[in-house]
């Protein structure tokens, strides 16, 4: 058995967003969004807005040559405009080189920026860094907005619950309810806590869940899920869960920690800038200095003027800014759209899948068995309603799913039926006496155990029979059924649309069951009959054909040893299955199999984006870089390729938030 490793990596703040000293939030600006007020956002941009008018009526009074804007007027006059903007980056960059960390963004800013005003280029000093420091506030914002969908789940927890204690509905917080009370929810509230139904019938949005706006109707006894919003009556709820084992607290759990996951491409660029920063320090000392054994009309002041560009151009924040919030946002929009990556690493891995391997029965199909056909051969003694009494009265006695389906049926059981001894005969069915008769209800193995003849034309079912004898006597059979799910064909045809042409069902239940949804599906490949540890081979198998990329679509805790071997595990309704959402590398919210194909989109997407941001960064940098040693390229064109391509990356990153994938 082969087994993935999987990393374990430690619960960390969603706020974090520090690259290893570069490219830090933290410049003395509040990075916290959600609890400040509106005066406390404003404060952030008032620096930059001082040094903008300063360094405007600086340039304005040096345009018209202002007699008393004289030399140490002008000088002071830049100073002060650099300070706002300046001073964070200086402190910042001192703090780390205390720490021994000299070759940050910070470093290569301040030298740049106060070598500018050492050779008297105090305009462009002060516009450098001014410009730095509005990039470094639109990052900002684009994190924000990156994490704007889940900070709106933190929002919208209920902050209060009316339980049934004493005789009496009171107000409490959700922290203290425990598993088993009664809530009340009201018109318009949300649901407090994980629980089931205890009213007859909800209707309740969901999309806090499971990303869909259209109301979801729920039944008596069905599971409802916190944040959900109750649209019609008052109802009452069963908690099931504590506060902090909730779907929210674990959307939450999984996509604040998604992020400690980092793609290897993220890990590639931090490495890179690393040994990248002090290469470009070394080589602009070496910039300023050789020139001097090389040209003949060597000027100091021009080569480190060239030097102090080429510092500007070469900083690494559009990689290390654009490329991890490239993947944050994508999993910000996979989230929104209800599929949960577990890290940046499996947006990666999802780019390279050629392989989808999924379960059929709750996956593809509801998981929710109904009759189809009710098959009376002694029609001359029994009727269909006749032969539904004898085997709603046996099957009264058990809880499997497919007695839940035959009590579920149209017709009610007549109370004249009354059903004894009935017991189990061990992967056969129920044995039992109804109204003094023995009935047997089961497969052809029990009738056969019994010595009932069974119809030859029964081998030739496809769905599940559960047959019934009465008196040693074969009298018809039911087929049970499961229905697909309403998007199951639409569904295999977006997976194909996005390169994916090997899809594999593997199934636990029958094989012509399985054969035949996958003909419905037009899915070439199926087996079924399989125990867990048979789909498991399977899916080995399929990876070592050609070593393919294998995603695993299941739902339940027999398909958690395949969901971890695959090499993308997909949990379908993982809410419903801890197990699943455990083991499980990606969570779809819903039971939406379509939502496999958008995950493939989204990944896509964002690989992408993560791309041409680095191309971008790259191919800018390249060419100012050459510019500016040899002295074409000036302050001006160096704030571009720093900044300006870092906002363009930003921008381009944020674009993610924006697509639709429906």
């Amino acid at each position: 058995m082969t087994t993935k490793k999987r990393e374990n990596s430690k619960k960390t703040s969603i706020h974090s967003n520090n690259v290893d000293g570069c490219c830090s939030n933290d410049h003395g600006h509040d990075t916290s969004h959600s609890h400040g007020n509106v005066a406390d956002g404003f404060k952030k941009y008032i620096g930059a807005t001082v040094s903008f008018v300063l360094l405007v009526v600086g340039i304005a009074l040096d345009f018209f040559k202002v007699t008393v804007f004289g030399d140490w007027l002008r000088i002071l006059w830049y100073i002060i405009a650099y300070i706002p903007v300046g001073f964070p980056v200086l402190k910042m960059g001192w703090n780390n080189i205390l720490k021994g960390n000299f070759f940050t963004e910070f470093f290569l800013m301040s030298i740049a920026t106060i070598g500018a005003f050492a050779i008297g280029e105090y305009p462009e000093g002060v516009t450098v860094m001014l410009f730095y420091a509005v990039g470094e506030l639109i990052q900002e914002a684009a994190v924000t907005r990156a994490k704007g969908n889940i900070q709106a789940l933190l929002d919208i927890r209920p902050k209060s619950a009316q339980v049934f204690r004493n005789g009496n509905y009171v107000t409490v917080a959700p922290e203290t309810v425990a598993v088993g009370e009664r809530l009340q929810v009201r018109v318009g509230e949300k649901i407090p806590l994980d629980g089931k139904l205890l009213s007859d019938k909800a209707s309740l949005n969901t999309a806090a869940i499971s990303g869909e706006s259209k109301p979801a109707s729920i039944a008596k006894g069905e599971k409802v899920f916190e944040c959900s919003i109750n649209l019609d009556g008052v109802i009452e709820v069963e908690t099931t869960k504590k506060f902090n084992d909730s779907s929210i607290a674990r959307i939450l759990d999984m996509v604040q920690n998604a992020r400690a996951r980092k793609s290897k491409t993220e890990l590639f660029i931090r490495k890179f800038a690393k040994i990248y920063t002090p290469i470009v320090v070394y080589l602009a000392i070496a910039l300023t200095l050789l020139p001097y054994f090389i040209v003949d009309s060597y000027v100091f002041r021009d080569w480190l003027y060239r030097a102090l560009v080429f510092l500007v151009i070469s900083c690494p924040c559009a990689l290390v800014i654009s490329i991890p919030l490239g993947y944050f946002g994508g999993l910000g929009a996979a989230s929104r759209n209800g599929i949960l990556f577990k890290g940046a690493s499996f947006l990666d891995t999802m780019t390279k899948i050629d392989t989808v391997a999924m379960d059929k029965t709750g996956t593809v199909t509801k998981g929710v068995f109904k009759i189809k056909d009710i098959i009376v051969t002694d029609n001359k003694t029994y009727s269909e309603k006749d032969i539904m009494n004898y085997l709603m009265a046996i099957e009264s006695q058990s809880i499997h799913p497919i007695a839940r389906a035959i009590l579920d049926y149209k017709s009610i059981l007549d109370k004249n039926y009354r059903a004894s001894e009935v017991a189990e005969v061990a992967g056969m069915g129920l044995k039992g006496t109804v109204n003094g008769k023995t009935v047997l209800v089961g497969n052809s193995a029990l009738m056969n155990a019994y010595n009932i003849s069974v119809p030859k034309n029964t081998g030739n079912i496809v769905d599940s029979a559960v047959m019934v004898g009465i008196e040693e006597k074969f009298i018809g059979y039911v087929t049970i059924s499961d229905e697909l799910k309403d998007d199951a064909y639409k569904a295999i045809q977006e997976i194909k649309k996005a390169g994916i042409s090997n899809i594999v069902m593997l199934s636990g239940d029958k094989d012509s069951i399985t054969q035949e949804i996958a003909r419905a599906l037009k899915i070439h490949s199926a087996k079924g009959g399989l125990l867990p540890e048979g789909k498991l081979q399977e899916v080995e198998r399929l990876q070592t054909l050609s070593n393919a990329k294998v995603a695993f679509v299941g739902d339940g805790i027999n398909d958690a040893p395949v969901l971890a071997a695959s090499d993308v595990g997909i949990a379908m309704g993982g809410l419903g299955s801890d197990v699943a959402i455990e083991t499980a590398d990606i969570v779809i919210q819903t039971d939406q199999p379509a939502k496999v194909a958008q995950a493939i989109a989204i990944a896509k997407s964002t690989r992408r984006i993560v791309w041409q941001n680095i191309a971008l960064a790259f191919g800018v940098k390249a060419i100012v870089l050459l510019l500016g040693a040899a002295g074409i390229a000036t302050m001006w064109e160096a704030v571009f390729a720093d900044v300006g391509v870092a906002l363009l990356a930003i921008l381009n990153a944020v674009r993610l938030q924006r697509m639709k994938w429906d």
